[in-house]
């Protein structure tokens, strides 16, 4: 079972989507970061000094004995807005990659060999031949 495991786990495929994985789980901080510390501040700036994280519904206000019950819908958009970013870096990344295999596709195709020669072809070169030999031994 080991062995099968090992086969499994050493296949290309596996190998490229875990580093996938990995590098998506990076670009993903990067960008969070970049809605949450650079883009939200910025937007907010723009409306009025409203801090986007900071907006919410009340449904039932923080007493001694219980917490805030809040709809955060601030956050909910700070996230919509992180995967639109997401989403289209990756369009743009895919739509780059698609253009560079496609110039790839348009490059012409190497010349075909030559095909072989059929039965004819060379029968009728072994008959120049000898006639080439011929004409020079009748010089000579």
């Amino acid at each position: 079972m080991f062995e099968e495991f090992k086969k499994f786990a050493m296949r290309g495929n596996v190998l490229d989507l875990a580093i996938g994985v990995i590098i998506g789980g990076a670009f993903g901080k990067i960008t969070t970061s970049l809605v949450n510390d650079l883009i939200t501040p910025l937007l907010g700036l723009v409306l009025g000094r409203v801090d986007l994280t900071a907006l919410k519904i009340v449904l039932r206000a923080a007493n001694e004995t219980t917490a805030e019950l809040a709809v955060t819908y601030g956050i909910f958009l700070q996230n919509i807005l992180d995967f639109l970013i997401i989403s289209f870096s990756i369009f743009m990344f895919v739509r780059l990659i698609n253009r560079l295999k496609g110039k790839e596709e348009e490059a012409p195709p190497a010349p075909a060999a030559l095909p072989e020669p059929s039965s004819e072809e060379k029968l009728l070169a072994e008959i120049r031949d000898l006639l080439k030999e011929q004409s020079v031994d009748h010089s000579a």
